[in-house]
């Protein structure tokens, strides 16, 4: 089976990783392109209402709960003590698509935008100890670096860049 084409954005809390990686999806959908996300969260997380039938499945003791209409379709998996799947585990999961638009995951080993803001929680620079970094996008100047360096909002540039990273060929209209 061909790996999916994945590219990352990484950066600290607070850097913009989230707003960028919501423009590049609507400006890559926009181009015609199948974009599927990934987001890591370092903290426990809820995607039901308290209430809801599927949080009561999972209450109950569900190993996965699958919610399913005429819209869309959510696969919620506890993992009850187990260990957090691997990335690669989680992107096997992942339907066939364009392009899988990683936010977080800052350790593996895929080309990465880094996202940096002024106000971030923390302002060290990732890219220099992070050698899949590949390019910046920042909210101010950054002269030190020999990677590309784009404005955070230059949503339209960084989507260029990705496409030529991973070598996304526009579909015809």
């Amino acid at each position: 089976m061909t790996r999916q084409k994945v590219f990352g954005i990484s950066g600290w809390k607070n850097s913009g990783k989230t707003g960028l990686a919501v423009r590049i999806v609507t400006e890559l959908a926009a181009r015609g392109y199948r974009v599927s996300t990934i987001k890591h969260a370092h903290h426990d997380f809820d995607i039901d209402k308290v209430g809801a039938d599927s949080w009561r499945h999972r209450q109950a003791g569900a190993h996965e709960v699958t919610i399913v209409s005429g819209t869309r379709f959510a696969i919620m998996h506890e993992l009850r003590g187990a260990a957090e799947p691997s990335f690669e585990e989680i992107l096997a999961r992942i339907a066939p698509c364009d392009l899988v638009l990683i936010e977080g995951y800052k350790y593996e080993p895929v080309p990465k935008i880094e996202a940096r803001r002024k106000d971030a929680a923390k302002t060290e620079p990732l890219a220099p100890s992070d050698p899949h970094i590949i390019a910046i996008a920042a909210d101010h100047l950054i002269p030190e670096s020999t990677l590309p360096v784009f404005d955070l909002d230059d949503t339209g540039r960084i989507a260029d860049f990705i496409e030529a990273t991973v070598g996304l060929e526009r579909p015809s209209k």
